[in-house]
């Protein structure tokens, strides 16, 4: 039986895998219906057609870009406005006409930290959070489409133990950004697509060739690539904490 339908919406080609790649992979095999919104870069440019390689790798169909350039990288998109600096109201205009068309049960993206603090991290999360509660509302963004609701929003995230562990394999020096282990919804074990992960990980070869995070986990020994991709965890916007973690996203 498929699991819920998913739409994942991260700031930068390889965020998704990055971030969501094992989840991405795990309903995509299931059966469910798996996209991918990026918020920055353009069509037509190589991160994009990184991206779209990634994509096929994890079973996320074609790319779905918002079309605005990256805080650091102006020319990502030429002539568009850098996302931070875009009018809010027409980025989440964009973002509910994806989440309209795609009707995913589920829709993950990054936490208010954005793991790293990136602003375009942070950024993607505030649109997000709007566009989720926008799009079942009829006569907000009505050019849009026909409204819809998503079961559930699930935010990306590190708990502290996690963060203790993987901060030295993951960005030596700098410092990652956790939430308390209690806060803390799911805990997915993706394991078995670690290596379908990997891969699309790679995909993103502009980010291996300099040395970003892809670059540091082509790097790794396998030892430390496995305990860096085989779990991801996820916070329930708007929920409590929970005791026990669940072991998979839920409506």
């Amino acid at each position: 039986m498929p699991l819920p339908s998913i739409l994942a919406v991260f700031a930068h080609p390889d965020d998704e895998s990055l971030s969501a790649g094992g989840v991405l992979a795990r309903h995509a095999a299931s059966g469910a219906r798996t996209g991918v919104v990026t918020a920055t870069w353009a069509e037509g440019s190589s991160r994009a057609a990184e991206l779209a390689d990634a994509l096929r790798i994890l079973g996320a169909g074609e790319p779905r870009m918002l079309g605005y350039a990256d805080a650091r990288v102006p020319d990502s998109a030429p002539g568009a406005a850098r996302f931070c600096e875009a009018p809010l109201d027409e980025a989440v205009g964009r973002l509910v006409a994806q989440i309209r068309e795609f009707r995913p049960d589920i829709v993950v993206t990054h936490d208010a930290y954005g793991a790293t603090g990136h602003p375009d991290h942070v950024h993607t999360h505030r649109v997000t959070v709007l566009a989720v509660e926008a799009a079942g509302w009829g006569r907000l963004c009505p050019e849009a489409g026909a409204p819809w609701r998503p079961g559930a929003l699930h935010l990306a995230t590190l708990p502290d133990s996690a963060a203790r562990v993987l901060s030295d394999v993951l960005l030596p020096g700098r410092e990652l950004y956790s939430v308390p282990d209690e806060w803390i919804t799911a805990a997915v074990d993706v394991g078995p697509w670690a290596g379908q992960k990997l891969a699309a990980v790679m995909a993103h070869r502009s980010e291996v060739a300099r040395e970003a995070l892809p670059g540091r986990l082509a790097a790794m020994s396998p030892r430390d690539r496995e305990r860096a991709l085989s779990t991801e965890w996820y916070v329930r916007y708007g929920a409590g904490p929970r005791s026990a973690p669940l072991a998979e996203l839920t409506v």
